[in-house]
């Protein structure tokens, strides 16, 4: 599955060159993986709280296309790219919406550590199975 969703560029999103800032994307990127994970049922806190899983950024390989300015309509996709047991890439597109012009694209690589910061060694079931689900029939997922 596919997760989509709007961001509005606002003046914070930008620097002084009056484009939007690097990191801004980055954050959006974020966003879009959150609203992912709730998408396929998760939630970030209670896996760290019940769970014991917290799931960090452990890669970004990034591509700058084109700059968004304020008043554009960012939309942000995410979707899971692969799994290999200990990591899990997501791609992730931001466009314009009016456009369809690709601002920037990327490959997110995340991993499942504990609240301490130690590396699970696989990826633990219950990110697994979902993980697995989705690259096998995104529609069910």
């Amino acid at each position: 599955m596919k997760h989509i969703f709007e961001q509005r560029v606002f003046y914070a999103d930008t620097d002084s060159y009056g484009v939007v800032w690097h990191g801004s994307y980055l954050r959006w990127m974020e966003m879009g993986r959150v609203y992912w994970t709730e998408m396929v049922g998760w939630n970030l806190v209670d896996l760290k709280e019940n769970h014991d899983i917290v799931i960090p950024v452990a890669g970004v390989n990034i591509k700058y296309k084109l700059s968004a300015k304020v008043d554009d309509t960012a939309v942000i996709e995410t979707e899971l790219l692969s799994f290999n047991g200990l990591t899990a890439v997501f791609k992730q597109v931001i466009r314009n919406k009016e456009t369809q012009k690709i601002y920037t694209e990327a490959e997110v690589t995340i991993v499942a550590v504990n609240r301490e910061g130690k590396l699970y060694r696989r990826m633990p079931e219950i990110l697994a199975n979902v993980f697995e689900r989705e690259l096998k029939c995104p529609a069910l997922a």
